[in-house]
């Protein structure tokens, strides 16, 4: 089911016959997307098929860490569109900057992940407690990092884990890095990170539904985007069937409610 995006304005929205609001401007133009390091994958196949969809249109990708992106959109202003792996980070730029069009797309789970030959012998969580282990998360303020660390409160092992981190990095895909090149026992992640290419150079240990957090990304048009009804339209495709199926290829989970989440104004 593709979602008409509500509560548009101006020249980028109209009502149809039955009152569904619906685009009136064709996309086109350059679209900037800001959107989580987990997402490169998904969204550069997204953004490729958006364009086919959309003659005229090209969209520009800036990946980097939530925190880090939802910092450059308050203080630059040069995003369209912002994807986030963490609906904090969207809850701030939406306060600070203003959006419109704000959708859930998609949940992500995390797993421990570790070198192929696993040299610390890590089968359970409790295994990333053990002195000596040398475990890998993203920093804090990094969704990635927040919800390992959210994990590991969870099941109880808190602060032997976090005497386990060697490194704090700058996003998961730092922490993919770190692992692949065995300068670390083990790194939390999301299922997402463990594409077809990272499979064959790691081993992957799930985490218990019990303990597991579920991240939530949304995705919205920034206030002041150039740019509003192309913004609105790549919303549409990537909560719409298509968006959502190259998501699931990717290992991304269905957004809270189902499917795909309706857009709020």
């Amino acid at each position: 089911m593709v979602f008409v995006l509500a509560g548009l304005v101006g020249a980028a929205c109209a009502k149809t016959s039955s009152g569904a609001p619906r685009l009136s401007a064709v996309p086109s133009g350059t679209l900037t997307v800001f959107a989580a390091s987990s997402l490169t994958g998904a969204f550069t196949r997204i953004g490729r098929d958006f364009e086919a969809a959309n003659p005229g249109t090209t969209v520009a990708f800036n990946f980097g860490p939530s925190d880090g992106l939802a910092g450059q959109i308050e203080s630059e202003g040069t995003a369209d569109v912002f994807a986030s792996a963490s609906t904090s980070w969207m809850d701030d730029v939406q306060a600070k900057v203003g959006v419109s069009g704000r959708a859930d797309f998609a949940q992500n789970r995390l797993v421990v992940i570790t070198p192929p030959s696993n040299p610390a012998h890590i089968s359970s969580l409790t295994d990333l407690a053990r002195p000596g282990v040398q475990l890998v998360l993203a920093a804090p303020g990094v969704p990635a990092g927040d919800y390992a660390r959210q994990m590991l409160q969870a099941a109880g092992i808190a602060k032997a884990g976090a005497a386990s981190v060697v490194s704090n990095e700058q996003d998961d895909a730092s922490v993919v890095a770190k692992v692949t090149s065995g300068e670390a026992d083990a790194g939390i992640v999301y299922t997402s990170d463990v594409t077809v290419q990272i499979a064959p150079q790691v081993h992957v240990a799930q985490i218990p539904n019990d303990v597991n957090v579920l991240a939530t990304y949304p995705i919205a048009a920034v206030n002041g985007s150039p740019n509003v009804a192309t913004a609105l339209a790549f919303i549409t495709y990537v909560t719409g069937p298509q968006g959502q199926a190259t998501l699931r290829s990717f290992g991304f989970l269905p957004p809270p409610g189902g499917p795909a989440a309706s857009p709020s104004p």
